[in-house]
């Protein structure tokens, strides 16, 4: 097939596949796409009416203004550097190249449609053109050429009017020759991210898919078969929102994909006119809650997976407050210290706090089995707890089920490491569970006799059987028993949040022959072990938490580095974990015991 101008159009029905008929709408055919594709530019997430709207925002909303004034303030920034330069430092990734391009265009890019000063639009051809005469875009890890194509299909789009034709044809074939058409192999042979549930394929889907619809009209055959093989494929992840909108890679992927799961949308919608049913996806229209909830007081996430602990923001959640009236989610965002272009241009004016919007205090999200309890929506002294079962399957999964963070007085007291160095060896293959960060013992978890192998079954999925939540305490219950079952008979960790001040930890494990069981939590807090080791004081600057030892009689708390036991591999270059230490209980001779650990104040 070839892709140059499109003289005659082959008639394809609309066609209905397999993983598209829960959905109640088909993939288009291509006669129907070149008669609803929107002809002038900007077609892409942007529209005239959206400049204007943004215009008067800066003129009469506080937010607007002080967002804009960043902005503008980092497009006056680039202007002073150089383009960037192809560069892969890690031998893999060519990515932070990609995301700093892309960046940099939709800065210039904003700036330029707000205010008309024409050095931006002189400094983004500069930054393309570079990029354009990279070898590649390196194919060899997607998201790099995804997130380049996107770039691209930005620059080329919103800047149309303001470049010459020689120009416009320099972006064309760099998104033709070094985005879509190394996508379309992919998508013809049906393999990896095109099939995968988790974060590529909506990065790789809306990346690519925005450089299609940016030069449809040029090249039509090669952009709708492009666009269909999107919608084909794209649902696919899109199902990881059901039940309830959270995502199973944690909190920073979440940002990720659902960033791109939105520009998708939006996208597809101001070319066609609609989002062929995308946004009608289960558990989309609450996945906005999703950053609020997994949240603390203190600005920290339950990192879980491969995750940090810093809070997440996207300018996706003016789009969530927008198109499912949550305004929640414009207050959230609006405490973004670090806008996106997107974000002026998405700005919500409705806002309401999660007690104003009367969130309730816990929330038990299916999909992923994590469980986030607190004792209020305000004040950074308040008491959260974050708490996880799940799939160790999952993409970017640890071995964590049972893990937890507590945050209380204005700490983080008991925390998740997050990620190690992805360029490790084997970190995303058949050495992942041999470092520390990614096992059992690198949380806040039970481990059963350690040895060299993985110390939670890397196939376990785990439950939560049983969740209450009230005014004045809340309580969760998981059979983590699928996770030890080498080991164990029956494995259940529970939590409960007494009164809303104190968080008891109940672990009720049988093995199945005698056994050595550990109990961690890692912390940065200093820690004093009292009364023969039944209780520990942690101190972090002023306050104070005090763990005791409830059940059983004979069990006693040490404190230990934040490194793997004797017993466990060690291989180098993984993290150092400094000014981290792990409150422990080590149990030899188990058959059967109930550990109680009590924390408050």
């Amino acid at each position: 097939m070839g892709y140059g101008k499109l003289i005659g159009v082959v008639a394809f029905p609309f066609v209905i596949f397999s993983t598209a008929s829960a959905w109640g709408d088909s993939i288009p055919s291509m006669e129907w796409m070149m008669e609803h594709l929107k002809r002038e530019h900007p077609r892409i997430i942007l529209t005239e009416e959206v400049i204007s709207r943004t215009r008067e925002n800066i003129g009469k909303d506080g937010k607007a203004r002080e967002w804009y004034d960043r902005i503008r303030m980092n497009a006056q920034r680039i202007l002073t550097e150089s383009p960037s330069r192809y560069e892969i430092p890690d031998g893999l990734r060519l990515l932070a190249t990609s995301k700093r391009v892309l960046m940099r265009v939709y800065t210039l890019a904003t700036v330029y449609l707000l205010d008309g000063d024409t050095r931006y639009v002189e400094r983004a051809w500069e930054e393309l053109k570079a990029a354009a005469e990279f070898p590649d875009w390196n194919p060899r890890h997607f998201l790099d050429t995804a997130e380049m194509t996107h770039a691209f299909a930005i620059g080329y789009d919103w800047l149309y009017k303001c470049f010459s034709e020689e120009q416009r044809e320099v972006l064309r074939n760099a998104i033709v020759e070094k985005g879509l058409k190394p996508a379309l192999e992919v998508y013809r042979k049906w393999e990896w991210w095109p099939r995968s549930p988790y974060n590529w394929n909506q990065v790789c889907n809306g990346g690519i898919a925005c450089g299609a619809l940016a030069i449809a009209d040029e090249f039509p055959s090669l952009a709708f078969e492009i666009i269909r093989n999107v919608l084909r494929s794209v649902r696919i992840s899109l199902d990881r929102y059901s039940p309830d909108g959270a995502w199973p890679e944690g909190p920073g992927y979440w940002a990720y994909a659902t960033s791109y799961a939105v520009i998708l949308m939006t996208a597809l919608e101001s070319a066609f006119g609609t989002d062929f049913g995308l946004s009608n996806s289960l558990g989309l229209s609450e996945t906005g809650l999703f950053p609020i909830y997994i949240t603390g007081p203190l600005g920290l996430t339950f990192n879980f997976a491969d995750a940090g602990e810093r809070e997440v923001f996207g300018p996706q959640l003016f789009w969530f407050a927008n198109r499912f009236g949550l305004p929640v989610c414009s207050w959230y965002e609006r405490r973004n210290g670090s806008p996106h272009p997107l974000d002026l241009l998405w700005l919500s004016g409705g806002s309401r706090s999660p007690k104003e919007a009367g969130l309730p205090l816990d929330r038990y999200f299916r999909g992923v089995e994590v469980v986030s309890m607190r004792s209020s929506w305000e004040g950074k002294d308040a008491v959260f707890i974050g708490f996880k079962a799940g799939d160790n399957k999952v993409g970017h999964s640890h071995l964590d089920l049972g893990t937890f963070v507590l945050d209380a007085f204005g700490h983080r007291w008991a925390i998740d490491l997050g990620a190690d160095n992805y360029n490790l060896p084997g970190y995303f293959g058949a050495q992942r569970f041999s470092y520390y960060r990614t096992r059992a013992e690198g949380h806040n978890c039970l481990v059963i006799n350690p040895g060299r192998g993985p110390d939670q079954d890397p196939n376990a999925v785990a439950k939560i059987v049983d969740f209450r939540s009230d005014a004045d305490e809340a309580y969760v219950l998981a059979d983590l028993t699928p996770a030890y079952k080498e080991n164990a008979k029956k494995v259940l960790r529970s939590i409960r949040f007494i009164g809303r001040k104190v968080v008891e930890i109940e672990d009720d494990v049988e093995a199945n022959n005698p056994s050595e069981v550990w109990w961690f939590m890692h912390t940065r807090a200093g820690v004093e072990i009292r009364e023969g080791g039944k209780e520990a004081v942690l101190v972090q600057g002023s306050e104070k938490l005090i763990a005791r030892i409830v059940s059983p009689e004979d069990g006693g708390f040490t404190v230990m580095d934040a490194v793997p036991l004797e017993s466990s591999p060690s291989p180098s270059g993984q993290a150092r974990n400094e000014g981290v230490r792990k409150l422990a209980i080590r149990l030899s001779g188990v058959e059967r015991v109930k550990i109680v650990v009590r924390l408050g104040p």
